[in-house]
């Protein structure tokens, strides 16, 4: 299976983390939506990422879609997610409010970093920042004081959370204060020295 994006993405890095957490083998190819549209084009028309293709060559969209498939293919005491029960519902959960970290942290930068300033929309660049900031708040709550969301070991929880900090701090410094998220804060340095993590950095 290929997984086709860059890690600057916050969605790519989410699956190529996980991937390598779960031991199933991913070859990874950078291929920008910006820069190399008609490559991504070829690979996938509607130039989404990530993008992966599977081991027959068809193609999955949604990191969430992506890593349903991918755990499919990893030995069962591997995966992330649990299987069933009150704990498969809070992972779910959990992994529903990281994702909405990511998605309001891409929404702002795209509208600071991108849109011309006469163009920008002052309601709505304040209500993404506090849906970002709430997010974060209601992870921050729920991390357990020392280890995991899995316990000993990262589930797909840990994951999300920890990918989303660090791109929320890569593409918007200064704009969450890391003090009030003291958890939050020492969650993202223990994932990010994990050789997983490390050998799928931020580009």
């Amino acid at each position: 299976m290929k997984l086709i994006g860059m890690l600057d993405s916050p969605y790519v890095r989410r699956v190529a983390i996980s991937a390598r957490l779960m031991g199933v083998a991913l070859e990874h190819e950078s291929v920008s939506v910006f820069r190399h549209m008609d490559r991504f084009s070829a690979i996938n028309p509607l130039i989404k990422a990530p993008t992966l293709i599977c081991d027959d060559g068809g193609i999955l969209m949604d990191s969430t879609l992506i890593l349903d498939h991918v755990e499919a293919h990893a030995d069962a005491t591997r995966r992330l997610t649990p299987a069933e029960g009150p704990a498969r519902q809070q992972a779910l959960y959990r992994v529903g409010v990281a994702l909405v970290a990511m998605e309001k942290a891409v929404q702002w930068y795209y509208e600071i970093a991108l849109r011309p300033e006469t163009k920008r929309w002052d309601d709505w660049i304040t209500r993404i920042s506090q849906q970002l900031q709430r997010a974060f708040e209601l992870l921050e709550v729920a991390l357990p004081a020392e280890g995991w969301f899995g316990g000993d070991h990262m589930d797909s929880t840990d994951v999300a959370c920890a990918v989303a900090w660090r791109f929320t701090h890569f593409v918007l410094p200064g704009k969450l204060d890391a003090a009030t998220f003291p958890r939050m804060a020492a969650h993202s340095a223990r994932a990010e020295a994990l050789p997983e993590f490390l050998a799928c950095p931020l580009e």
